[in-house]
């Protein structure tokens, strides 16, 4: 478009500007049908899980399926508590799940915090070391904890146990903590310490509660993983500390009322966890999105 200023001057390339509007797009069909196939195909054996335990033994099991024509019952649920030492293996596993989680985040803490504040060979080494020991196969490390729990005689211990999970997660723990402290400004450090704090104080009084939202996220994490896992406590426990996941397993593959018991206790475990999961998922999201800005 030319536009005319004045005798004999022109001004070219004045265009004009379209004005944009806001515009609520709806997500395309496809990528709807495509996330609704994949929310089926997820959920899919735990509502098959769930009606198999509310269905009388009889029932459950039978082939071809029966869907329809039946009375939900809460029999499995009644006999797994009255049958089986499920209360002991779930306190076991909460205890667990617990400890090592406290021990994580007291180990985790400090070290994040020095890893993040005293960037050296060293540091980066230590993380390095930290990251291969995570990577490296379950048994590598499961194996020679059992060697030692035998040796020092608490084999078969909650205590044994958490220990062992507090290894196995701890290098997740420090990674995501240390990249939490990263994101705080090392200004506030050096404010702290002018003020007359100490590290250690300034760690207590000014680190902590600017990362709160880091440690709840891998305060998480870190319970989930002890609350379900498997190999780790199949081989370090036998009968007094056993956990859930391990009962689990050594109800497979018997009688059908122990089958239907097992998917009673599965039901039982997945419950909390999924619960765990809807209220904290903010914080689990924004304190990953957040974790993962600096390496």
């Amino acid at each position: 478009m030319t536009v005319h200023t004045g005798p004999g001057t022109q001004v070219r390339g004045l265009a004009q500007v379209p004005v944009v509007r806001a515009v609520r797009r709806r997500p395309p069909v496809v990528t709807g049908v495509l996330l609704g196939i994949v929310c089926v195909v997820t959920l899919a054996p735990f509502v098959w899980m769930a009606l198999s335990v509310t269905k009388p033994t009889n029932v459950a099991f039978a082939n071809p399926p029966v869907l329809t024509g039946y009375t939900p019952t809460l029999q499995a649920f009644v006999n797994l508590w009255q049958t089986t030492y499920f209360a002991d293996y779930l306190t076991n596993t909460i205890v667990v799940a617990v400890i090592s989680t406290v021990i994580a985040l007291l180990i985790g803490i400090p070290a994040a915090y020095a890893l993040s504040r005293f960037p050296s060979y060293v540091s980066a080494l230590l993380l390095v070391l930290a990251l291969v020991f995570r990577a490296l196969p379950r048994f590598s490390v499961v194996l020679p904890m059992y060697d030692i729990s035998r040796a020092l005689g608490i084999y078969d211990t909650t205590f044994a146990l958490a220990v062992a999970l507090v290894a196995i997660n701890q290098p997740f723990t420090i990674w995501l903590l240390r990249n939490f402290f990263a994101e705080i400004p090392r200004e506030l450090d050096e404010a702290a310490m002018i003020d007359g704090c100490t590290r250690i104080g300034m760690l207590r009084r000014v680190m902590i509660p600017l990362m709160r939202p880091g440690i709840l996220t891998a305060g998480i994490f870190v319970f989930l993983f002890a609350f379900q896992e498997y190999l780790t406590a199949l081989v370090l426990t036998d009968s007094s500390s056993k956990t859930v996941p391990v009962f689990i397993a050594t109800q497979l593959g018997q009688t059908l009322p122990m089958l239907q018991q097992a998917g009673a206790a599965s039901l039982l475990l997945t419950l909390p966890v999924v619960v765990i999961a809807f209220v904290a998922q903010k914080y689990l999201v924004a304190g990953l999105s957040d974790g993962a800005v600096k390496g």
